[in-house]
């Protein structure tokens, strides 16, 4: 099943599949926020070292297949698998967008 994303997200997407942690990086406002993992992480650098380390720690395939919206949030649920512990997952992905870039990210089972 093929889902339509925002154009950020779905350029988040991508370039998370090439596993270039600074493409990854550009996709997201300069004063932006991850949380993952009961970690959070502000700014582009710190975004970037966040996802070099999960490259490097795992190797993963990631399908989003389902969206909705919750007041500002867009709200993306995505099948990974890959060599991490409790694989294979369902994750639900929350965004926050200003204008073509993500501000905020939480990254939640």
């Amino acid at each position: 099943m093929s889902i339509e994303l925002p154009d950020a997200i779905e350029a988040y997407f991508s370039a998370d599949k090439t596993g270039n942690a600074q493409a990854i990086a550009e996709r997201f406002t300069q004063d932006a926020t991850v949380m993952d993992e009961g970690n959070t992480y502000t700014g582009r650098d710190a975004i970037r070292r966040w996802m070099a380390t999960a490259s490097t720690q795992y190797t993963y395939t990631v399908a989003p297949f389902d969206i909705a919206e919750d007041g500002q949030r867009t709200i993306v649920t995505s099948h990974l698998v890959g060599n991490f512990p409790g694989s294979p997952v369902d994750l639900r992905y929350f965004f926050v967008l200003r204008g073509d870039k993500i501000a905020e990210l939480e990254i939640v089972p």
